[in-house]
């Protein structure tokens, strides 16, 4: 009679994929920091595969996974590389994956950090209008409802709603909807140029949307665990 209460089996997990060229804890430290300056929270824990593949040498893997401890990040193994390279992540105690075909031609356009834990349920409040501009270093955050702004979300900024983010006019900083994990909520914005858009915990940094988009008027949601982009009229 098989035993069910132990059970090993495969699955799927969104990882993020980290691309580099000089794999030296230095190199490491400086593009990390900045990256995750970025985006400060999301990153938290965040399960990371190096790519391997353009190593030039066998980096120093031992180094590297205590950087990301250090940095809060859980490095889980490599992908894309050779024998040589596979055995040093194996005696670092490295995964070794296998680089998908498509990852390089179609990267994932979201990454799924885990969401803040969600508030203590409250009574509704009021959607927050705000008929100004905010400035860098600004941080405005709306708990369980709307926030509509009449002005331009700049550089360094950052505007945060458990609903919906109404922007009538430029977003240069950070958006995050649906903040308390509610995927159904979506960003609106009359000139979309951010640094970084997140629903309920999936976000895009800048460089994921310099394309068809960037400086237009756009709609961003979530369907099926993707951000997806679309005309706003």
């Amino acid at each position: 009679m098989s035993d069910h209460s132990f059970e090993l089996k495969g699955s799927l997990f969104p990882l993020s994929v980290l691309y580099c060229q000089d794999f030296s804890v230095a190199a490491l430290r400086s593009q990390l920091q900045q990256k995750l300056a970025q985006a400060p929270g999301f990153f938290l824990q965040a399960p990371v595969v190096i790519n391997v593949e353009n190593a030039k040498q066998i980096p120093d893997f031992i180094a590297i996974k205590q950087l990301f401890i250090e940095l809060q990040l859980v490095l889980v193994g490599v992908c894309g590389a050779s024998s040589e390279l596979k055995k040093a992540a194996h005696q670092a105690g490295l995964a070794a994956l296998q680089l998908s075909k498509n990852t390089k031609a179609e990267p994932a356009k979201t990454v799924a950090a885990a969401p803040a834990p969600a508030p203590a349920p409250v009574a509704p409040v009021e959607n927050k209008l705000i008929e100004q501009n905010i400035r860098s270093g600004q941080q405005i955050y709306v708990k369980g409802a709307d926030l509509i702004i009449k002005g331009t979300v700049g550089a360094g900024a950052e505007v945060i709603a458990d609903g919906n983010i109404h922007i009538y006019g430029s977003l240069r900083g950070k958006a995050i909807a649906g903040a308390s994990g509610d995927s159904s909520k979506k960003i609106y914005c009359y000139n979309m140029q951010p640094e970084l858009i997140s629903i309920a915990g999936n976000y895009w940094l800048s460089e994921s949307l310099q394309g068809e988009f960037w400086g237009k008027s756009a709609c961003i949601s979530l369907q099926d665990g993707q951000l997806v982009l679309a005309e706003l009229f």
